[in-house]
Parts: structure tokens; C-alpha cells; sequence
């Protein structure tokens, strides 16, 4: 089932408030401010978490972030600074973009760190890093999928772009490739082209905004997306996915099949791009709170 939700009710009524009405219909449905998007000022989409949640423990849970390839944990600045004025503990860490195997166990070896429940959210290629990590710890109470891949056992992060996605042109077309020490054989790092970044990756950006992360993107090895996956944590965590319509990396159609197959919570956000957690963090960091607060 779906439900939309129009502009006026979201002028009135918390996106967080809107989120836990719906949240056993599967999927909710919500609208762009895309005009907003494209001149750079604040997003009617405005819904800082109202209330702070935490476990029966008394303990409030940490929500850890997780970037995808070419972006880095600046990428998630808007969301932590709601969830930090919320009063959430919340940390954007540095994912390696080497390998899903390590990156993964990276990640978790930060997660054995923290004590009480926490929230792990990825963005990306970060979706299937916290699938992996997440199955090698024991305190990930939820998790959150923004624009990402939800990788099965067996199956590699680039094989789940979808059919249309704008990844599929050919690998000139996409990519400026760098050899690195250590690489293993036949491996690069790859850079995504200006023209890629502006036009697929990053479309509903201001086109300042978006040369500005181009020009400081991240590589990503190849071995990062060509890995499979070892674990498939949303088999037993419960899961948030925020599929935003506009992303032409990780198609709507092939995110829709991952969130069905994890009996995600769902949220359509109309519009946007891969990287709608930069240009609209109120909607995500209101998925990210409907998570949280299911941790009791």
C-alpha cells in the first residue's frame, strides 16, 4: 500500500509523525522540493526530529553513518547535525572503498567500540558494507538503507545498479581509472567523470555544489564492487529503505526489489538523485528517527 502525503500536510504534521502513521502500510510515498534543490535555499521538507528516542535500557542509541563510493563522510554533515541537535550520539565514519570484505569488517571492528544499541545507516555502496557488518556484531538493533544496495549472499554490489542504471555505458564513458600500490592483480581505482558526476550522480544539486564534490570525490577500487557478499544482515535486523525516484546509480526499480525482498520499511521520496542525503537531509533524517525509535 502507498500513501501520499501532500505538501500542506507537511507544512502542519512532522515527517517523523507521517512515518510512524504508516509505518506497518510497507511504503510511504513522499513529494520533492526539487525547485528548492536547484536554487540552493532550505527545503520545505524541514522536520527535525521533535523527540528524542531511546532503548529500554535508558540508553539512547548511537547511529553510525556509512558513505558509499565517491563521496566520503562529509556527505552526511545535514543529517548528523539534525540528529546531533535531536540528541543523538551519531558518528560518519570513514568507509576505505578497497574491498567489501574488509571495508565490511572495518567497519564492524568501529561497531565493537561503542557500547549500547545502535543504528547503522549506509548510503550507496555503504548498503552493502552495513549488510556485512552488521551480521558480525551483536549490537545493530536496526538498519537504515538510503539510495543503497541490500546485497543477498553471493551477490556483488555492482551487480545491483538495475537495468536503466546510468553505471551500465561502458566503463570509458564512466570512469577515469588510477593503478594504486598494492592493487591487487587486474584491480584500479576508479573516478567517476565530471560530465557522469554532474548529469547522473548528482543531478539535483546546484551544478557549484556538485563540481565541488566531483572535484573531491573519493576513489573506489573495483574490487569494491565486483566482491561478493558474505552475509545478508537485513535477514534478521529490521530495516528502513529510502528510495529516491530521481537516482539514476542504483535504479528506484532494482531498490524496490531489495527492500521488498528484506521486508523493509519503505519510503518513495519523488525526485531527487543518488545523492539526495546531501540535497534533502530532513527526509532522510526522518527515516533515520523512524529507526531509531523502533529500538526499545
Amino acid at each position: 500500500m502507498t500513501q501520499a502525503i501532500s505538501r500542506t500536510s507537511l507544512r502542519v504534521v512532522s515527517l517523523a509523525t507521517a512515518l510512524c502513521a504508516v509505518a506497518t502500510t510497507g511504503v510511504l510515498t513522499i513529494p520533492s522540493a526539487s525547485a528548492t534543490a536547484r536554487t540552493g535555499s532550505p527545503s520545505s521538507l524541514q522536520a527535525t526530529p521533535s523527540e528524542s528516542c531511546t532503548s529500554k535500557s535508558g540508553a539512547k542509541p548511537t547511529v553510525v553513518l556509512v558513505h558509499g563510493a565517491w563521496a566520503d563522510s562529509s556527505s552526511w554533515n545535514g543529517e548528523l547535525k539534525l540528529l546531533r541537535e535531536a540528541g543523538y550520539p551519531v558518528r560518519a565514519i570513514a568507509n576505505p572503498l578497497r574491498n567489501l570484505t574488509t571495508d565490511s569488517e572495518n567497519v564492524a571492528d568501529f561497531l565493537r567500540t561503542l557500547r549500547g544499541p545502535v543504528v547503522l545507516v549506509g548510503h550507496s555502496y555503504g548498503g552493502s558494507v552495513i549488510t556485512n557488518a552488521a551480521a558480525q556484531v551483536r549490537n545493530v538493533k536496526a538498519l537504515v538503507y538510503v539510495d543503497a544496495a541490500a546485497p543477498a549472499v553471493g551477490e556483488t554490489n555492482g551487480s545491483l545498479s538495475g537495468e536503466t542504471s546510468a553505471l551500465n555505458a561502458p566503463d570509458d564513458t564512466l570512469f577515469d581509472d588510477v593503478a594504486y600500490p598494492g592493487a591487487p592483480a587486474g584491480q584500479k581505482d576508479l573516478y567517476l567523470k565530471k560530465n557522469i558526476f554532474l548529469k547522473n550522480f548528482g543531478s539535483d544539486l546546484p551544478r557549484d555544489q556538485a563540481t565541488d564534490l566531483w572535484a573531491s570525490q573519493r576513489a573506489s577500487s573495483t574490487a569494491a564492487f565486483g566482491t561478493p557478499s558474505k552475509y545478508a544482515a537485513w535477514k534478521k535486523i529490521p530495516s528502513w529503505y529510502f528510495i529516491s525516484t530521481g537516482d539514476q546509480i542504483i535504479t528506484p526499480q532494482s531498490e524496490l526489489m531489495m527492500a521488498h525482498r528484506a521486508k523493509s520499511k519503505i519510503t518513495m521520496f519523488k525526485g531527487g538523485s543518488h545523492l539526495t542525503l546531501i540535497s534533502h537531509p530532513e527526509a532522510v533524517t526522518d527515516v533515520i528517527t523512524s529507526a531509531i525509535c523502533s529500538v526499545r
